[in-house]
């Protein structure tokens, strides 16, 4: 390797590893003066290896960016925890759209077939049905790119995802149609983070479902609130926070704050041991509504700070089985190539001052969940009649 790529290699390397010296406390400062004065050495047999490497290696060497991650990669891994890891450019603007609850695209799902097709469904009134898509097309080019086997689920959304107003050429094949393309403008698709409804066995009783925390996702707990109180008018309400991954923890303040009217939604922990408070926040619409939470083993992170503040209050039992536990916080650098680096910085305790982080919640009312019916749904059921049990007394 010549002089001039190794200088520009390491320096690339340095730049994105700064923030993660500094968290893992390696002395970010001091490498950074050691970098700025030309000592090197630190480094020096790293080089001495790669260069037998570049002499030696009988196969194909990596390019310089695989090189940059896999050693951000190797160094993180002797931080041994799961959650501080590097996220590369395309899955991280796809985490992004995930986090806005909204994005550029055409609005489709995407989903391999059993002969590894790449299968698409509209959704309804999105700009790719209004084009003539229809559910059981073919994808098998976006804008002359072919989708193969090999390409992923998450490498075509990237490819369908851009800014509202500019267009996307599909290639489809619609048996026996032959194959044919469709150009279709993109627009902001918002995708909702809940779901709602009165239950039908018990007319009283609203079900409120919140998948994912997204910016989004404490306006919609708001609006679908008022809807069930002002127009269904419910007297109880099931929260279900089964296979909710977590996501950002303001939305999730913002949702438990519907339930209680003072108090203390949760602790943060952070490495300089200043404890940092998040008070519930004025104007929630639902403190007096009797309630259950349904949880489970996917029940994790931003999902169990709400799980859990309910619980520490005496607001709501816990309704279905453990959750997962993590109480952890990630903080997000955005790096210059696009690709970020989440690094735990804190972790979260219960208003009682709980540990999530490894742990999890105990439910209060154990229900283990039928694998074997796709209909039945004992937790629910659970939870419901401990709501008219209630709503009797």
């Amino acid at each position: 390797m010549s002089s001039s790529r190794r200088t520009l290699w390491l320096l690339s390397s340095f730049l994105l590893c700064l923030c993660l010296a500094y968290t893992a406390g390696f002395g970010a400062y001091r490498l950074r003066d050691a970098i700025r004065a030309g000592h090197s050495g630190l480094l020096d047999v790293f080089w001495e290896a790669w260069d037998h490497i570049e002499r030696t290696f009988y196969g194909e060497i990596p390019s310089p960016r695989e090189r940059t991650y896999g050693a951000i990669r190797g160094t993180l891994a002797l931080l041994d925890d799961p959650y501080t890891v590097l996220v590369e450019p395309q899955p991280r603007e796809l985490e992004q759209d995930r986090m806005r609850g909204s994005y550029g695209g055409i609005g489709v799902t995407l989903r391999r077939d059993g002969e590894g097709r790449m299968v698409l469904a509209p959704y309804a009134d999105s700009p790719a049905e209004r084009a003539g898509v229809q559910e059981g097309d073919v994808l098998l080019a976006v804008d002359r790119l072919p989708v193969t086997p090999e390409t992923t689920v998450d490498d075509v959304s990237a490819r369908l995802h851009g800014e509202a107003g500019t267009p996307v050429t599909l290639t489809l094949a619609r048996p026996p149609t032959p194959a044919f393309d469709l150009s279709i403008v993109r627009e902001e698709i918002r995708v909702p983070s809940i779901a709602w409804r009165v239950l039908g066995r018990a007319p009283d009783v609203g079900y409120l479902h919140v998948e994912t925390f997204t910016e989004r996702t404490g306006e919609e707990v708001y609006d679908a609130l008022q809807e069930l109180l002002q127009e269904a008018e419910i007297s109880g309400l099931v929260l279900d926070l089964r296979d909710n991954a977590g996501g950002l923890i303001d939305p999730a303040v913002t949702t438990v704050s519907q339930f209680l009217r003072d108090g203390v939604v949760l602790t943060e922990l952070r490495r300089d041991a200043q404890d940092r408070t998040f008070p519930v926040r004025d104007g929630g619409v639902a403190a007096d509504v009797p309630m259950a939470v349904l949880v489970n083993g996917g029940t994790a992170s931003a999902a169990e700070i709400v799980a859990g503040a309910l619980q520490d209050r005496g607001r709501a039992p816990l309704v279905g089985e453990p959750t997962f536990g993590k109480g952890s916080v990630q903080t997000i650098y955005d790096l210059s190539d696009g690709s970020s680096l989440h690094v735990t910085s804190a972790i979260w305790l219960t208003p009682n001052r709980r540990r999530i982080n490894g742990m999890g919640l105990a439910p209060d009312i154990p229900v283990a969940r039928d694998e074997g019916s796709q209909d039945a749904d004992e937790q629910l059921d659970r939870a419901v009649d401990y709501l008219l049990e209630y709503l009797d007394e």
